[in-house]
């Protein structure tokens, strides 16, 4: 069995340990990534990037169905299944290509291999491509990612049902999907199958889809995939699972019985923490399975970190980058911290839901007086230029005028969300986007009326 020490040793390839690796590489330093299968994590390969190709595919096939409206003149449209997996693998095999030359410029040793821990900053690896090693450091970095729960219900593990993973795989179009969730990817899975021919069934078992926002929120996004021909069941939880995934699913609820062809459950996440030896390594997890860490990212065990997801990390990948920045800069002397950050999120159902800061439960919640000002998508003339008026803009506004928190449903709402998030980021008060010359016409352009209906003090 081959030792090998280094100066750093980065369990996982995802958005912070990539970024670390190549970094800490570039800067002289030995570096090792221990990566199990996804060169480059999860985003690249099997997650965001995917979902958002194969989303644009959905796009394209729904206003091909609607050409008409816009003057063109089509015949009959069908989705190429085939043709669309083949689109997202041929972006995933370049992000790929891309990701091994990165780390062969910074000189950062990627192994593949599924890695254990067999003591405080060692493990040992088992490589993918037979054999095994074990390695050391001086410092070790974990980022290990999530996977998607398969909750504990009956029959719902025999039915072998899709995740993110197989959805984004399948070469077939199928005839019922059923969704168990109405989160983020769910609801964005949801809609891209029913825009490529799929009759498609939401199941969510709270009273609301996307738990985490407005009321008025969710309606509208549940408004707009209910105008698109979806069905969506609230207040369902599911007690029974029969049948299997691809040939034929029964799906019991308290509200009834639904039966489908396909079922894809996108109810959460896991952090990979189970089985690769934390205790072993003197590292705490809390009672989910992840690592406790302080607001530098250090764990419970001497000169080891942990990013990202597993580390209780905001779902998103650009917030883990950031993980990544918070350790670089300490690493070299800072007082960076993951306390108080601002962290941007956008959902990519059509229309996209773009959120920053606080929303109005929150601020209801923490007993904080917010005004509040909302504006029609329809109120910004963008908007009818491109015929997609439905959703609207709403800000909260603290009393000292500065922006507390923003959300819009509409086109561009990630683009628009990242202005209002700069206002925020610079301490700027409301009035100067009301006041501001936005360039007509554009959806950021209706910042400027939303904000003139703060209400006065």
């Amino acid at each position: 069995m081959a030792s090998n020490t280094y100066d750093a040793l980065v369990i996982g390839s995802g958005e912070s340990g990539k970024y670390l690796s190549w970094h800490l590489a570039r800067s002289g330093k030995k570096v090792a990534v221990i990566e199990r299968k996804l060169i480059g994590g999860s985003c690249p390969n099997t997650n965001c990037l995917p979902s958002k190709n194969e989303i644009w595919s959905a796009k394209v096939a729904d206003l091909t169905h609607h050409a008409e409206a816009f003057g063109s003149i089509t015949g009959a449209v069908t989705t190429d299944m085939r043709m669309v997996v083949a689109r997202k693998r041929k972006m995933v095999d370049g992000l790929i290509a891309m990701h091994l030359d990165l780390f062969k410029q910074s000189g950062a040793e990627l192994i593949m291999g599924e890695a254990r821990f067999v003591a405080p900053k060692t493990v040992d690896v088992k490589l993918n491509d037979g054999g095994s090693a074990t390695f050391t450091a001086d410092r070790v970095f974990i980022n290990v990612g999530t996977h998607a729960t398969i909750p504990d219900i009956e029959g719902l593990a025999a039915a072998k049902p899709m995740t993110n993973i197989e959805a984004l795989e399948l070469d077939y179009l199928p005839r019922h999907l059923i969704v168990l969730g109405g989160g983020y990817v769910g609801l964005e899975l949801a809609q891209t199958y029913s825009r490529f021919g799929s009759r498609v069934t939401v199941v969510e078992a709270g009273p609301q889809l996307a738990g985490r926002e407005d009321s008025d929120v969710a309606a509208e996004i549940m408004e707009a995939l209910r105008a698109e021909g979806l069905a969506i069941e609230l207040n369902a939880k599911v007690s029974k699972v029969e049948g299997r995934s691809g040939v034929k699913v029964v799906v019991t609820t308290q509200n009834g019985v639904i039966e489908g062809t396909d079922l894809l459950v996108a109810t959460g996440r896991t952090p990979n923490t189970s089985g690769i030896g934390l205790d072993l390594a003197g590292v705490a997890v809390d009672a989910r399975g992840y690592i406790v860490v302080n607001d530098r990212l250090e764990t419970t065990s001497a000169e080891t970190w942990a990013m990202g997801e597993s580390a209780g990390t905001p779902q998103f990948t650009h917030a883990a980058f950031d993980d990544f920045r918070v350790i670089r800069d300490n690493l070299a002397g800072g007082t960076r911290s993951t306390k108080d950050r601002l962290i941007p999120y956008c959902m990519f159902t059509d229309p996209p839901l773009g959120r920053v800061g606080l929303s109005e439960a929150a601020a209801n919640a923490k007993g904080i007086n917010a005004r509040i000002a909302k504006l029609p998508i329809a109120s910004v003339l963008r908007a009818r230029t491109i015929s997609e008026t439905r959703g609207f803009m709403k800000a909260l506004i603290g009393d000292d005028d500065r922006i507390l928190g923003f959300a819009m449903v509409g086109p561009e709402a990630g683009e628009v969300m990242a202005v209002v998030q700069t206002a925020m980021l610079a301490g700027m008060p409301f009035t100067a986007l009301r006041d501001a010359i936005l360039a007509h016409p554009t959806m950021a352009e209706g910042l400027g009326p939303l904000f003139t209906r703060v209400p006065a003090l």
